[in-house]
């Protein structure tokens, strides 16, 4: 199974950064506004330039091209981008509706049109978007920013599901201590540049 493994990426006033995600494990990153952590994610997803390498398991950011990199390494961003005017259009496969449901909306969800979407309805069909191309690894910057605590623990609940179903790599980055305490194997703080791990976790 994939792990993800970071290796003395820069970008921007981030960086260096070390660190490796196992195979199924869920990390978080928490931080002040502006320390960098939605850059770094934009990095890691070959979106922005950056020095250093970023591997999948033995596949290697810099060796294949971005669009395949970004199928298989997967930012959900906290705004989420839409290009047509049907929910439906954005998905290439059907038989989400189970999911759907998980997440808290009704199976007519597909046949919705964009602009009735709530902003917390269209996070949480930008994070089904993504599963739907099965990532062997997720970016995940606040995944549940706009969302209330029941719509929060379905994402959650999900994203846990596919972890250990997919055996991906999650890195996941929250400033809800609560939730970091809830998602998380080990998680660091974004601090000048550096990520520190937080104590009290293997």
């Amino acid at each position: 199974m994939p792990s993800l493994r970071i290796c003395q990426l820069v970008t921007r006033h981030v960086g260096p950064i070390e660190l490796s995600i196992g195979a199924g494990e869920c990390v978080c990153i928490s931080g002040a506004s502006g320390s960098g952590k939605s850059l770094l994610l934009r990095a890691l997803a070959d979106i922005d330039p950056h020095q250093g390498e970023i591997y999948l398991d033995d596949l290697a950011c810099s060796g294949i091209p971005a669009p395949q990199w970004r199928s298989a390494v997967a930012l959900v961003m906290a705004e989420s981008q839409w290009w047509s005017e049907c929910v439906r259009d954005h998905f290439d496969n059907a038989g989400q509706e189970g999911r759907l449901e998980q997440l808290g909306l009704p199976g007519k969800a597909m046949d919705w049109e964009m602009a009735r979407c709530s902003t917390g309805e269209k996070q949480r069909l930008s994070l089904l978007r993504t599963l739907a191309q099965s990532p062997s690894a997720l970016l995940l910057d606040e995944p549940t920013g706009n969302l209330d605590e029941g719509s929060t623990r379905r994402v959650e609940a999900l994203l846990d599901e596919y972890r250990q179903q997919r055996q991906a790599a999650l890195l996941w980055v929250s400033h809800d201590e609560r939730q970091i305490e809830r998602v998380a194997q080990r998680s660091f703080v974004l601090r000048d540049g550096k990520l520190e791990q937080q104590m009290g976790r293997s």
